[in-house]
């Protein structure tokens, strides 16, 4: 049988040349990590496949049919695993890097294998990013806001990023719909074809081995059956890992996405909490440094690392220059994200009980109140994902509106800017802003844009201006 199969696929020559081969220094638990990232990533795909059959991506659909895993014992399991894997296998990723980086193992021929093992973090990363969106649970609405209202600070292509990452001009049922399509397929398939290219470019260069002073060649080793005991050694202790994780400490779902809550304190996934403190430490004016410029100068210098190096050893003793600046990196971003996980528990103690949810508050007794309680709600929706969900506006792109002579003055030039949109750069305050705001005309009711107007006229920082009645919208439309 065995002979059949070989003389029409040479799968098995081909297993032959994969298991004998030699492997510098012998085997040893340091050439692990890539192994059990791969076994990570096959545990996220059938995991991720099993939870695709029992969930729902609409705003209308998503936390509920999450909400029935979480009450069903195996599936919540399932999920717990799938939840607890992403984690450990952005941390295997992420140190099969550094051993790359600690080892030089980067140097040439390798370049193009270090490149790939870049972009294998970058779209680990984004799975973890698209993936904690889908609950649609307070948590997950919020934090994925911040993140998707970052993306508009790239320069020239930031609004297409922002169209592209929420589907609209509000956060809704297309936003999950693209963030669904982007984790479930778009990321895995790059994921698989990365992992594809990585392990061939491999097999063509070979392993790099430790790295040494003596220039004498290494005493090599086998991959069978000594490295293989090891990887799967590593590999079982990874599973068990995240068995222990799941089983223990299953994630929590928060209360249905409420866009109206603007007391909720996101909290980001751990490894996001670097980058949430180096925005949390430049000024609001200046977010496009913290959002982009500084985190595309680091990703820019690991796809040049082996360009930058100019070392012609791997020695360690000849690369205290990029050894240094590897454990100064660490170090800031270690310091980073234990001062993000402080700063986020100080937040959530200050903002206090989350408050209940709009359908769960007494009901108004006046026209006045349901009407501002209506344009807090379809402020929430459809404005505070560019404005921000206290009016505090986002630089350089969209103005604050608490605060702002323009919305608390005439009435009628505020409508015509709901109504019909405003396009091109304005100045607020001194400062300047070049958005885009869509035409809510045919989108919102008269009513809706009259309670909206109100809410932000009247509800908004120290705002204090006269009402808009539905009679004032039509006479402007």
């Amino acid at each position: 049988m065995l002979n059949w199969i070989e003389s029409r696929t040479g799968f098995i020559s081909m297993a032959k040349d994969f298991l004998t081969e030699d492997i510098p220094g012998g085997a040893s638990y340091w050439y692990v990590f890539g192994s059990a990232t791969i076994f990570a990533m096959v545990i996220q795909i059938v995991t991720g496949i099993f939870l695709t059959f029992f969930y729902a991506p609409s705003a209308d659909t998503a936390w509920e049919s999450t909400k029935a895993i979480y009450d069903n014992g195996f599936q919540h399991f399932v999920l717990s695993v799938h939840y607890w894997g992403a984690s450990v296998m952005i941390g295997l990723v992420f140190l099969h890097l550094l051993q790359v980086v600690i080892w030089g193992a980067y140097k040439s021929p390798r370049e193009l294998q270090w490149i790939v093992g870049v972009l294998l973090l970058l779209v680990t990363m984004v799975l973890g990013l698209s993936g904690y969106l889908l609950p649609w649970d307070m948590n997950a609405y919020f934090a994925s806001q911040v993140a998707i209202n970052l993306t508009q600070q790239a320069p020239l292509l930031g609004g297409f990023l922002l169209n592209f990452a929420q589907d609209g001009a509000t956060m809704g049922t297309l936003t999950i719909n693209r963030f669904f399509g982007l984790h479930v397929w778009l990321m895995p398939a790059a994921l698989v074809g990365l992992v594809g290219a990585h392990l061939a470019i491999f097999r063509w260069n070979g392993p790099a081995g430790p790295p040494v002073e003596d220039p004498r060649p290494l005493k090599p080793g086998r991959f069978w059956p000594d490295q293989m005991f090891m990887d799967t050694v590593f590999s079982f202790g990874c599973f068990l890992l995240i068995v222990f994780l799941a089983w223990f400490f299953p994630p929590f779902l928060d209360a249905k996405a409420d866009p109206t809550n603007s007391l909720f304190v996101p909290y980001p996934a751990w490894y996001f909490l670097d980058l949430f403190g180096l925005l949390n430490l430049v000024p609001g004016d200046l977010e496009v440094v913290g959002a982009i410029i500084i985190p595309g100068i680091a990703t820019a210098i690991l796809f040049l690392l082996p360009w930058i190096d100019r070392s012609t050893t791997r020695a360690l003793g000849s690369r205290k220059f990029v050894l240094g600046l590897t454990f100064v990196s660490l170090a800031i971003m270690w310091s980073l994200t234990l001062w993000s996980q402080l700063s986020i528990m100080d937040k959530q103690a200050a903002a206090g009980p989350p408050a209940p949810p709009p359908q769960a508050a007494a009901p108004s007794t006046t026209s006045a109140s349901t009407g501002n309680a209506n344009g807090a709600k379809v402020f929430q929706t459809n404005c505070s994902s560019c404005h921000g969900a206290q009016g505090q506006g986002t630089p350089g792109a969209f103005p604050p509106l608490a605060d702002n002579p323009v919305v608390t003055g005439d009435a009628k030039k505020v409508i015509g800017i709901v109504v019909g949109g405003l396009h091109g750069q304005i100045s607020v305050n001194g400062a300047s802003y070049n958005g885009m705001m869509p035409a809510w005309k045919g989108t919102l009711s008269n009513k809706d844009i009259a309670d909206v107007i109100t809410y932000i006229r009247t509800g908004l920082g120290k705002n204090s201006a006269s009402a808009v009645t539905v009679k004032d919208v039509a006479a402007v439309h």
